[in-house]
């Protein structure tokens, strides 16, 4: 009887594991390819876009959830990175001047053979010309800079304690003349930085220059032939550009979600996107979309029409132009610029940007966006309760930034990356860090920078 019992509770205690086994196996397997992907790819460009090394993305950037047990193998001969969690595998490889992509339906072979164009930076000696078309900054702060102010702040936010955990870099530029610049132990003026969903308000831009060569239409439907059975053929160039396309989408970096298995396991980041369906009228509601960002990468891609060009584009129509000498914008596997959240660039780079942004759309006397398209890009986005514009972040609401001018306007990225503009204070702030939600705070940061100058 005794015997009978004990095999009983062997028994349960054995289909208990397996349940378990069964439940992890399931729960697990389709996380594993975002777990490895996320490490293969962030691990890749850290190393071989940013010259960071792995022991400092594993320690800080690969350093949470199941990403802290992945085992990773960086190739530098190869110039790639081989990335392994429990049964899964993954791989990211290098291109020059186009940074790292991960091994997903393209062959690396098909990845490394589609005809890239590298163009020359412009300036090709930056050190030895004035800012900000070059790197040669005035020693004289430009009149309305309170110092003291200015170092307090700065020095709050590497105070590396939360509520200012994660700064990497900071770079404030007042009246058009960088007036503080300040970076982390490991990192430099030459280092690039990744901007995750700070890529959205350069795609911004491309899309601009590409409105004002009368080659792409904000309000003309995009026209792909999936959408043109359905509601989705009213979707405009404008609509994906706010957010507003009524396509569902799930934005939750902590799970199985849309964004995570657009980045991490397909091939081709807007083909996944298009094939979404409606969920809300065209127009009507905003959601926040990474994937939407890649169907516009798309449309400029198609309406450059030749590959040879496009992957010179970026370069050579904003760049080039504006001086952003260290910025690289990295593609999937497809070969389409991912318009949502890979470029790199250095604090300097991200700077011009802003400052880009902040004149008007004009640098140095050419007018490299369109006219008004600075306002277009802060203007709100109906239904996103004056807290987006069209690819940038607004401060209409005042939310989430109480005590800082309204018509501040800002590209935002995962973990702590921003480009701070603010028309009143003639003002752009970059800060670039890794820091979890919660852990640093951004109005405090900016109000306190704010506060430093008339």
């Amino acid at each position: 009887m005794k015997k009978r019992s004990a095999k009983k509770v062997t028994f349960r205690v054995l289909f208990g594991i397996l349940i378990i086994l069964i439940a992890g196996f399931f729960y697990m397997n389709p996380l594993l390819p975002i777990i490895t992907g996320y490490a293969a790819k962030n691990l890749a460009s850290g190393v071989f876009v940013a010259d960071r090394t792995q022991e400092s993305l594993e320690s800080t950037d690969l350093n949470f959830s199941f990403i802290k047990f992945v085992k990773n193998r960086v190739d530098m001969e190869k110039k790639e990175v081989k990335s392994r969690f429990l049964w899964h595998r993954s791989t990211a490889i290098y291109q020059e001047g186009f940074g790292c992509t991960l091994v997903n339906d393209f062959t690396p072979a098909e990845i490394s053979n589609r005809p890239w164009k590298i163009v020359p930076s412009v300036p090709a000696n930056p050190d030895t010309i004035a800012w900000p078309a070059g790197n040669l900054i005035a020693d004289t702060l430009p009149f309305g800079v309170n110092t003291g102010k200015l170092e307090a702040a700065i020095s709050k936010a590497f105070a590396d304690t939360i509520p200012h955990k994660g700064t990497f870099a900071v770079m404030v530029v007042y009246k058009g003349q960088p007036i503080a610049e300040k970076y982390d132990e490991g990192f430099t003026q030459n280092t690039r930085f990744l901007s995750w969903s700070m890529a959205k308000s350069v795609t911004n831009a491309l899309t601009g220059i590409l409105v004002k060569e009368g080659r792409l239409a904000l309000d003309q439907p995009v026209g792909f032939p999936e959408w043109q059975n359905d509601d989705r053929k009213d979707i405009t160039l404008r609509h994906l550009m706010h957010m507003n396309s009524g396509l569902e989408w799930n934005e939750n970096y902590g799970n199985d979600s849309d964004v995570n298995n657009m980045l991490h396991k397909e091939g081709d980041f807007a083909a996944f996107t298009l094939n979404k369906k409606l969920e809300s009228p065209v127009g009507t509601v905003w959601n926040y979309s990474s994937g939407t960002s890649n169907i516009v990468s798309l449309i400029i891609r198609q309406a450059i029409g030749n590959d040879a060009e496009y992957y010179a584009f970026p370069r050579q129509a904003l760049f080039n132009r504006i001086g952003m000498t260290s910025a690289i914008f990295e593609v999937d596997p497809s070969g389409t610029f991912v318009g949502s959240s890979y470029v790199y660039a250095t604090m300097r780079d991200y700077a011009r940007f802003g400052l880009l942004f902040l004149n008007g759309g004009n640098w140095q006397g050419e007018q490299v966006l369109p006219e008004g398209w600075s306002e277009f890009s802060a203007a709100e986005a109906p239904g996103s309760d004056g807290q987006y514009g069209a690819f940038f972040w607004i401060n209409q609401s005042g939310i989430f930034y109480p005590d800082v001018p309204r018509d501040m306007y800002c590209c935002r990225g995962h973990d702590g990356q921003y480009i701070y503009i603010i028309p009143s204070k003639q003002l752009v702030v970059v800060r670039t860090g890794f820091s979890k939600k919660g852990t640093f705070d951004l109005n405090e940061f900016l109000s306190d920078i704010v506060n430093s100058v008339e």
